[in-house]
């Protein structure tokens, strides 16, 4: 068990507060979660020894007022480096490296169908463009595509964008985040320009969900769902809509603080809380076939 004494254990709440409250995009709920920290910081309740029951006490304090799922102090089993994002950065290139860059199925189905899994997450685009873009090359030549997103737990906005823009034919405005300072907005849009051969913007194309799927691929998910351009099936995905950063807080611990919130350019809204609504609900488990039945109902059709 990883430790922490008293003199640790007052620097890193300390710190994890002052991120809330200097970055959280809610500035209201910011002041209200820094005090709360220091509330209980006061009453004794972190005082638990361990780095990683002190991570999932935090935790539960920092989503007790508006469940924000991507508002968490982080317990890391082998220490990390100080510098801003390196904590998350360091603990996905492993699976960065056993996941074919995040594209770990590629297969043709009967009727000249092809399912594409991306797991177990988006990777930066820096490490991911060349296996997405090999990917969505061989998967281009298909008459349908399934993309398969039940084990991916999120990522970066940036791979989305990229995935995007093999799946239209024109640019395309896919998202807007909106950050803290109320002054900044960032729009996202499908690549004028991709390497290698487009899947193109007419053929079927069908997302599968799961109660699993989360954050930036949740982002995917809905981009292409609100844009008419995929049918969602599976079930209802997790629900996190807000992009984060991460501050190292203790060797063991990275606090990660939403900045900023997504708007979506057709609904208005984004998926935070709710997750993105299957088109065609199922049972996880049973989506791909769902999807593939759809897409030859289509073809024949």
């Amino acid at each position: 068990m990883t430790t922490l004494t008293n003199l640790q254990l007052t620097p890193v709440i300390d710190e994890t507060a002052r991120l809330v409250a200097e970055h959280y995009v809610f500035p209201e709920i910011a002041d209200k979660l820094a005090d709360l920290l220091q509330r209980r910081l006061a009453e004794g309740a972190y005082d638990v020894g361990g780095a990683e029951e002190l991570a999932r006490l935090v935790t539960a304090d920092l989503q007790s007022l508006n469940d924000d799922k991507h508002l968490r102090l982080l317990f890391h089993a082998t220490p990390v480096s100080p510098g801003e994002g390196a904590a998350t950065l360091e603990s996905i290139r492993r699976d960065f490296d056993t996941s074919l860059g995040g594209a770990p199925r590629v297969e043709l189905l009967d009727g000249g169908v092809a399912l594409l899994e991306l797991a177990p997450m988006l990777f930066p685009l820096d490490w991911a463009a060349e296996p997405l873009s090999a990917a969505l090359t061989l998967v281009s030549r298909a008459s349908a595509l399934i993309v398969d997103l039940r084990k991916n737990l999120g990522g970066d906005p940036d791979s989305v964008a990229f995935v995007c823009s093999y799946l239209f034919d024109e640019r395309t405005h896919l998202n807007t985040m909106y950050w803290r300072d109320g002054e900044r907005t960032e729009q996202s849009w499908s690549l004028p320009y991709v390497p290698g051969a487009r899947f193109g913007g007419s053929k079927p194309l069908y997302v599968l969900s799961s109660e699993s799927t989360f954050s930036a691929a949740e982002e995917l998910a809905y981009d292409l769902q609100q844009l008419g351009r995929a049918v969602v099936v599976g079930e209802p995905t997790r629900g996190g809509a807000h992009p984060r950063k991460g501050w190292t807080v203790h060797p063991h611990l990275e606090a990660t603080v939403p900045t900023g919130r997504a708007i979506n350019p057709v609904s208005g809204t984004n998926w935070e809380g709710t997750g993105v609504q299957p088109d065609v609900p199922c049972a996880a488990a049973e989506s791909l076939e769902q999807a593939h039945a759809l897409a030859l109902a289509r073809l024949a059709g």
